[in-house]
């Protein structure tokens, strides 16, 4: 054990844990490996580690210790486990497939209660203390909703009624399915964007000619499907409307597979790996798109909805140049109803504390510009485009293509990594907030089961939205109960209320997506604090945004992707490396040049690596580790060889000219001719270790030993122990003298070790 100077064993006078039979004046040694050294009483030579001192003996005495030396005196006993032996490939894939293959009603049933988790909390539901909040979140959700839901059909370019199919199947799906208490699903700006420009690609694919953004009057596709028919492009038994539908369930069918097959695969852990900077980043650059693509309704001009890369720059450059064909009566509408969401909006977010119940104002402006427009005729006598007649009911369930599925393989995978990335994200910021937990995997499954199930009835990709979630949050949800609420709203208005808005104006709808960008719009003002906090993460929400907004969303998650993976990279490949000195008298250690005061152990230099030791940064750790102690071990050592055994190192051997970068810059060069005679590398903040780092390791041993410089490991996890232990680096069996003469549980310990090898070895040479 370290932290022990040489103290009279059995046998005679020893020094550090070296195992042995019997016991001494001071105390004894334990007769087999595996086990510490029990002191008889505290003594001052003899420095108790603190590791020793957490352990009582009564709680120790449970442990295995050797029959061969009883325990005597009062002091603490550590004792190392043994470590259980692992079960080999074949054992553990047998067990893993006997687990899966037995069958019992109780296994049964507890796997439909993992599947459909509602089954679960149903049977606990307490009516007094959630009915009345879930029914209340679930009438103003069903209530938002339903303009939202017309209103987002112009941006995946659909007809308004696919989007209320989407809002009912979804919330009854997640209800069933979801583990969250108050994440709402349902239609997403951000992904209703995503799917209009596939779809809009695949309708001048098929002949179709320039895509119409969302709804409108029959009359308005009437040419364009005479045209694609004639030519024989489009499919003959299928209109625009009916095409721009059948790529939609097509997507999002393909995007719902990835997701259920994450889910299977427990790859739940992979929407992790999109960072906050890099959503925020994409939020805000998608929210710039979505904005711009609302122009031309607020605007009632006359553009094609441009393809591709720089769709932003192009969109901007034909309003400019279409800006004197603007419709002075949808200009006016979208004034006024931006004036009256804008104003609703900053009162209600300031009162927010008083109002038990968000006003919704989308639906009364909707419902007050509808009637606007329909008495007073702005479409027949302005030209005003307006919704359209909206069926009512349900249509009949169809397959989605299978031709379109592969047309659409490629662009699902965005669609399911942003949908799942901020379906999860959400479930558990809510569920931290409220004190319960979700499961990451079965998320996956609910949001794929959301999107492959409604495919079949006409519906495109969903996933849990963050607005609509506050406010379920705001309006006293208990349970998910609400989304059956909020699905009874959306069927009333499929079934009975759809008509009612088809004289709706374009204008009012792109209002309201406007206004609901609000939220992700002043995210920019967060990149001042985000730069002072990390200049890495804000530096990828910058380069994400500006990639979406200047080339295009699937172009800006991608960037946003590899930029947060070689920021990760970059902090583990350079981290910050110092040398530490000690705390007065005490037994902890610091950074000599962040603190002043500290005082060095002579001839002992104590490394500090704030990072993992792998095969990208081993060079930069040797280059630290030389550069911060003065002296190059492998040129050392290769020069003490050429000259031979009794060569010692000269000033060729010091470190000159080393770029450390930002982790060693503070860090003098100085000459030295050896200088220390130990080194001991404090391995808390190492993370892990592999095959690189292990063989690094190795080296750095080989060329200290050849210039008698001691190199010692302290505070070591068991996880880089065993890889230490498995890389040859000590020895075979835990606890063993090769081990113990190289581990320690604390830098102090360490430190005193060397110190006691000195002078050993010091005396030795006067002696002879």
């Amino acid at each position: 054990m370290e932290g022990w100077p040489r103290v009279q064993g059995c046998g005679g006078e020893q020094e550090g844990p070296r195992p042995c039979t019997g016991q001494g004046r001071t105390g004894r040694w334990p007769a087999s490996r595996g086990e510490a050294w029990v002191p008889a009483r505290p003594s001052r030579t003899a420095l108790t580690p603190p590791a020793l001192q957490v352990f009582p003996r009564a709680w120790l005495a449970r442990m295995e210790v050797s029959p061969e030396c009883p325990r005597r005196g009062g002091g603490p006993v550590l004792v190392r486990r043994r470590s259980p032996v692992p079960l080999g490939l074949r054992e553990t894939l047998k067990a893993r497939l006997w687990r899966s293959c037995t069958c019992s009603t109780r296994g049964a049933w507890a796997w439909v209660q993992d599947l459909l988790p509602a089954t679960r909390w149903l049977r606990q539901y307490r009516p007094r203390e959630a009915l009345a909040g879930d029914v209340m979140s679930g009438l103003v959700i069903g209530i938002i909703l339903v303009p939202q839901a017309i209103a987002y059909s112009l941006l995946a370019g659909l007809q308004p009624i696919y989007s209320l199919y989407t809002s009912f199947f979804a919330n009854l799906i997640y209800f069933v399915m979801g583990t969250s208490r108050h994440v709402s699903v349902g239609i997403f700006s951000l992904l209703c964007l995503m799917v209009g420009q596939v779809v809009d690609r695949e309708l001048l694919l098929a002949g179709f000619g320039p895509a119409q953004d969302g709804p409108g009057p029959a009359a308005n596709g009437s040419a364009a499907n005479a045209s694609a028919t004639a030519t024989g492009l489009g499919p003959p038994d299928c209109g625009q409307d009916c095409y721009a539908i059948r790529v939609a369930t097509a997507l999002t069918l393909v995007a719902g597979i990835y997701q259920v097959l994450m889910g299977i695969l427990r790859l739940g852990f992979v929407s992790a790996y999109l960072s906050q900077p890099l959503l925020d980043g994409f939020a805000m650059g998608a929210s710039v798109t979505i904005l711009t693509s609302q122009l031309r309704h607020l605007l009632g001009v006359q553009i094609p909805r441009h393809q591709g890369l720089g769709m932003v720059v192009s969109t901007w450059l034909s309003l400019l140049r279409s800006i004197g064909q603007a419709n002075l009566c949808d200009v006016l509408t979208s004034a006024t109803c931006l004036v009256v969401l804008l104003a609703a909006k900053e009162l209600a977010d300031r009162c927010r504390h008083r109002l038990k119940v968000p006003l919704p104002t989308e639906l009364l402006v909707i419902v007050t510009a509808t009637l606007v427009s329909h008495y007073g005729q702005f479409h027949e006598r302005f030209g005003s485009s307006v919704a359209g007649d909206i069926p009512t009911g349900f249509v009949a369930p169809r397959v989605p293509d299978p031709g379109l599925m592969w047309r659409v393989v490629l662009d699902a995978v965005p669609l399911a990594l942003v949908a799942s990335a901020f379906s999860i994200s959400l479930a558990e910021m809510f569920a931290r907030s409220h004190g319960y937990s979700v499961r990451a995997n079965q998320e996956l499954l609910a949001v794929g089961c959301c999107n492959v199930l409604p495919a079949f009835f006409h519906c495109y990709v969903t996933s849990a939205a963050l607005s609509k979630t506050l406010v379920k949050t705001a309006t006293g949800c208990r349970t998910q109960l609400s989304s059956v609420v909020s699905a009874a709203v959306v069927l009333l208005v499929l079934l009975a209320l759809a008509p009612l808005f088809r004289d709706l104006q374009r204008c009012v709808l792109a209002c309201v997506i406007v206004v609901s960008l609000r939220g992700a719009l002043r995210k920019v003002r967060d990149v001042p604090q985000l730069w002072r906090l990390s200049p890495a993460d804000a530096l990828v929400w910058v380069a994400t945004a500006a990639t979406c907004v200047l080339l295009s969303v699937e172009a800006g998650l991608l960037a946003g992707l590899v930029l947060s993976l070689l920021s990760l990279a970059g902090r583990t490949q350079r981290p910050r490396a110092v040398l530490l000195a000690q705390i007065g008298d005490t037994g902890f250690y610091e950074d000599a040049a962040e603190f002043e005061g500290l005082v060095p152990e002579p001839g002992v230099r104590v490394f500090r690596f704030a990072g993992p030791l792998y095969y990208a940064n081993k060079d930069f750790f040797l280059r630290s580790l030389y550069g911060l102690t003065g002296l190059d071990a492998g040129q050392a050592a290769a020069r003490r060889k050429e000259r031979g055994p009794g060569a010692g190192a000269g000033e060729g051997d010091a470190v000159g000219g080393v770029d450390l970068g930002p982790a060693g810059s503070s860090a003098a060069l100085m000459p030295t001719e050896g200088g220390f005679h130990a080194v001991v590398i404090d391995c808390a903040p190492l993370l892990f270790l592999d095959a690189a780092g292990v063989a690094t390791l190795r080296d750095l041993r080989r060329d200290y030993g050849a210039l008698d410089i001691t190199l010692l490991l302290a505070c070591c996890s068991p996880l880089v122990r065993n890889t230490l232990r498995r890389g040859g680096f000590l020895g075979d069996d835990p606890g063993d003298a090769a081990e113990e003469a190289q581990l320690f549980h604390s830098v102090h310990g360490a430190v005193q070790v060397a110190r006691a090898r000195r002078r050993e070895a010091a005396a030795t040479d006067s002696t002879l």
